[in-house]
This record gives C-alpha cells, sequence and structure tokens, in this order.
C-alpha cells in the first residue's frame, strides 16, 4: 500500500537521526571537558602543602596530591598549575595571573589566609605559659573584617578581567582544631582552638560575602572536615610537623576531600 512504503522510506532516516542526536548528547559532557584549559591560583592550600611529596625544588611546594592535579586529572583538563606556598593576594596579582586568558575555561583559588596572618597567629599561639595570642587573634580579626575585602575584590576583578569567559571557583579553610591537645610540642589550649576557629569562620565568611558580589561559586570546607581535625582519629589537617611547613596543612586525605568538594563545581 502508497501509505505503508511511506512509512518504511521515512524510517531508516528518522530512526539515523535519532540515534545521531542521541549519541551527540551522550559523548558531548565528557568531549567539553577534555577540552578545557584550568588555571589554579593562591597559596599553600591549593599547591599541596602538607602532602610530603612535590613536583619541584622551587619553594611553591606543588604537589600531585593536591586537589587542582587530581581534579584536573580526573575530568581530562589541561592544568596550568599557578599555586604557590606563601602566596598573599598581592603575589597572586603579580605572579600568578599571567596564564589566564579569554580561552581560560576554569579558575581556582585559595587566598586570604597569609594576608591575614594566619600562620603566624597560630605560632604564637602554640608558645607555652605564659605567652599568650590574644592581641594576634584581635589584630588578625580586624584585618579580615576591615583590609581583607577589598583586596579580594581586587584579585577577583582581575581574574575576571583576564578570563572574562572562565567559571571561577575560590575554595575556603576548613575549621583547624576540635578542642583536644595532641602535641607536647605545641600546646594550644581549648581556649584558644576555639578562637582560632572562631577566625576560620569569619575568614570564611567575609570571603563568601566576596565571592558572593563577583558571582563566583564558594567552596566551604568547614563542615566537611569536621571529625577530621588536628587530633581526631582520622586527620586532614596535620598537627605540629616535622618540616614545620607542613604543620597546620591538608594532608593527603584532605587534599582528596578537597578534590571531592571541588571536582563537581569544575564540571
Amino acid at each position: 500500500m502508497p501509505g505503508t512504503t511511506t512509512r518504511r522510506r521515512l524510517a531508516g532516516p528518522t530512526l539515523v537521526a535519532a540515534l545521531a542526536v542521541l549519541a551527540a548528547l551522550l559523548t558531548a559532557s565528557p568531549a567539553q571537558a577534555a577540552g578545557e584549559q584550568y588555571v589554579a591560583l593562591g597559596d599553600s592550600y591549593s599547591s599541596g602543602v602538607g602532602t610530603r611529596e612535590y613536583l619541584a625544588d622551587d619553594g611553591c611546594y606543588r604537589s600531585k596530591h593536591a586537589y587542582p592535579y587530581k581534579a584536573a586529572a580526573e575530568i581530562g583538563a589541561t592544568l596550568s598549575f599557578q599555586a604557590c606556598s606563601g602566596a598573599k593576594t598581592a603575589d597572586v596579582l603579580s605572579k600568578q595571573l599571567g596564564t589566564l586568558s579569554a580561552e581560560t575555561d576554569l579558575v581556582t583559588i585559595s587566598i586570604g589566609g597569609n594576608d591575614a596572618g594566619f600562620s603566624s597567629v597560630i605560632t604564637q599561639c602554640a608558645k607555652p605559659w605564659p605567652y599568650t595570642c590574644t592581641k594576634e587573634i584581635a589584630a588578625a580579626n580586624a584585618f579580615i573584617r576591615d583590609t581583607l575585602p577589598g583586596r579580594l575584590d581586587n584579585v577577583y576583578e582581575q581574574i575576571r578581567s583576564k578570563a572574562p569567559n572562565a567559571r571561577v571557583v575560590v575554595v575556603g579553610y576548613p575549621r583547624l582544631f576540635n578542642g583536644e591537645t595532641c602535641n607536647a610540642l605545641a600546646r594550644l589550649s581549648a581556649g584558644e582552638q576555639s578562637e582560632l576557629n572562631k577566625t576560620a569562620d569569619l575568614l570564611a565568611t567575609t570571603t563568601k560575602g566576596r565571592v558572593t558580589a563577583h558571582g563566583y561559586s564558594f567552596v566551604d570546607p568547614r563542615d566537611p572536615f569536621e571529625g577530621h581535625q588536628v587530633c581526631d582519629d582520622t586527620e586532614w589537617i596535620n598537627g605540629l610537623s616535622n618540616p614545620v611547613i607542613e604543620s597546620y596543612h591538608p594532608n593527603r586525605g584532605g587534599q582528596t576531600a578537597y578534590t571531592g568538594l571541588v571536582k563537581p563545581l569544575l564540571l
């Protein structure tokens, strides 16, 4: 019959077209991820300090165990690994933005902790009695409230200017302490630990506020790292370590946890 013949003639091309569309949908995401250009900026929490194995002896302590390296490998992106130990906002602006461009697809950054002098505050707190760190914590908190927002704004604006098409993910810092003292050489009292955790909270909320204002994504590791702090049974953060630079930084377990938090925002 004529009607039957028409349906048969249309069935072949229609089926082929449908299969082609289905194949395109199934392969689009992996193909896109494989071609993406990823630039990792920031400080030691992004470079991988604390993982005890580094790619080069250049003072930046970049590690293949760091979340940028691991996330890039897992999503098939090409990584420009610029994060460096000790970096402040000024270092990001002067040393790390050179590989950003209109072709950059993904950017991650952790920054602000060194500007606030967080490591030196912890060092002061870890000194034995009668030394205290009340003044140092108060100064860090004042800096985070009054000065850091402007510095973060400058960094985030420069990233957008140089990489206008990039998806930008800002990565925060965890609370480090659970209130216990398990290292005789770093005698941080429960009260000092509580105050340092409050400073971490202030840093997180301040950073998140600026991140939101710029329309970027924010990774907040505070709750995910609960139960994995210094002195917990399964630490994701090193306590006082040898060498000292490894202290109070994410270990390999912590960087794996960071990877799990960051990766979904890169896809």
